[in-house]
C-alpha cells in the first residue's frame, strides 16, 4: 500500500526494521533492545506493530513483559500523548452491537496522556510475603499541560467542545488534572470545556456517544475508555491510533497481536493501513496520500471486500484487502 502512495505521488520512503516485544524478548532478552530504540530515535517517523504473545500474557510471574518494551519507548521518545479517532463508518454500522441510532454519526477525537500516571508511578511492587501489592498514581502539572493543551488544539480545528474525564471527587491527581485544566481553557475563548467522572464517561459512551466530540484524560483511564469506544465501530481491528512525541511520533492500530491468527493470512489489516494515514498527515504533512488511504479503505468496506471478522461468509484475506487498496490508490 505505502509502495502505491510511493508510486501515485512519486515519494520514496525509507524503511528501517527493528524488534520490540516477545520477539524481542526471545531473541534479546530484552523487550525493547537499544538497537531498536536508536533506530526510532533517528526516524521521523515510527510505524508499529501489535504487541503481546500468550505465553507471556497468560503469564503473571513473568518478569519481563511484552509490554514493558511499549512502555519503555514511550518514555525514550517522549510520546506524551495518544490520539486515537473513533469513528463509525456507514457500511459497518450494522456489525456494531449498539443500535443504529446510537452509534450512526459518531466522531469522537480521543486524547490519552501516555508518560505519567499509575503505570509509571513510583513506588511500585509487593510486599515481601507477596500477600500486598502497590502501585502510585503520578501526575505533574507539566505533564497535564502539555496534552490538555494538544486536545484543546484538536477542538479548536472541529467543534471547539472538550469532555476532560477524570475522578475528581477522590483522586488527588484528578484535582491537580482539573485544576489545571480550568487555567489552560482560559486560553482558548471559543472553547467549551466541560468535566465528567470516569465512570459517567463510561456510561455516555455506550448511552449517548454522539454527546462528545474532544474527550482528553489521564493515562490509566483512557486506556480503559478508548478500548471501549473502539466497539462501537463494529469491529476492533478498523482503529488508528497516534503517539505525539516530542521529538518523532509513533503510529499503530489499537488492536492487540491476534497471535491466533499468526501463519494465516487472515487479520484485519485496515487499523494499521489508517495508521499508515495518520502517519501521512501528521508526520509528514502528506494531505492528499493520507485522503486516498481513507477514501480506499471506505471503498473496500462499501465493495464489502473485508477480512473475516467483518464478513464470515464470504471473507478476504489479509493480502487480498491490502492488495485491493493498493490497486485502487493507483488507480484513483
Amino acid at each position: 500500500m505505502i509502495t502505491s502512495v510511493s508510486e501515485k505521488f512519486n515519494h520514496k520512503f525509507n524503511f528501517k526494521h527493528g524488534l520490540v516485544g516477545a520477539i524481542a524478548i526471545d531473541k534479546t532478552g530484552n523487550p525493547l533492545p537499544t538497537k531498536t530504540l536508536d533506530l526510532c530515535k533517528s526516524a521521523d517517523a515510527v510505524l508499529f506493530g501489535a504487541i503481546g504473545d500468550p505465553k507471556y500474557d497468560n503469564n503473571p510471574s513473568a518478569k519481563v513483559r511484552p509490554e514493558q518494551g511499549l512502555l519503555a519507548m514511550r518514555k525514550e521518545l517522549g510520546l506524551y500523548a495518544n490520539v486515537r479517532p473513533v469513528t463509525t463508518f456507514p457500511s459497518l454500522i450494522d456489525k456494531s452491537p449498539l443500535k443504529k441510532e446510537i452509534v450512526q454519526g459518531v466522531d469522537i477525537m480521543m486524547i490519552r496522556e501516555l508518560t505519567g500516571g499509575i503505570y509509571f508511578g513510583k513506588p511500585q511492587g509487593r510486599s515481601e510475603d507477596g500477600d500486598t501489592a502497590y502501585d502510585s498514581c503520578v501526575y505533574s502539572r507539566y505533564e497535564i499541560e502539555r496534552v490538555v493543551k494538544l486536545a484543546c488544539e484538536y477542538a479548536m480545528t472541529r467543534s471547539k467542545k472538550i469532555t476532560v474525564v477524570d475522578k475528581a471527587n477522590v483522586l488527588a491527581t484528578s484535582r491537580l488534572w482539573r485544576e489545571t485544566a480550568i487555567s489552560i481553557a482560559k486560553e482558548y475563548k471559543e472553547l467549551s470545556m466541560d468535566f465528567m467522572f470516569v465512570d459517567n464517561a463510561a456510561m455516555q459512551l455506550i448511552q449517548n456517544p454522539r454527546r462528545f466530540d474532544v474527550i482528553v484524560t489521564e493515562n490509566m483511564f483512557g486506556d480503559i475508555l478508548t478500548d471501549e469506544a473502539s466497539v462501537l465501530t463494529g469491529s476492533l481491528g478498523m482503529l488508528p491510533s497516534a503517539s505525539i512525541g516530542l521529538s518523532t511520533s509513533l503510529f499503530e492500530p489499537i488492536h492487540g497481536s491476534y497471535p491466533q491468527a499468526a501463519g494465516k493470512n487472515i487479520a484485519n489489516p485496515l487499523g494499521t493501513i489508517l495508521s499508515v494515514a495518520m502517519m501521512f498527515d501528521l508526520a509528514f504533512n502528506l494531505k492528499n496520500e493520507a485522503a486516498i488511504v481513507k477514501t480506499a479503505v471506505s471503498k473496500s468496506l462499501e465493495a464489502d471486500y473485508v477480512t473475516e471478522d467483518l464478513n464470515r461468509a464470504h471473507p478476504k484475506s489479509t493480502s487480498d484487502v491490502g492488495d485491493w487498496i493498493a490497486d485502487y490508490i493507483i488507480k484513483n
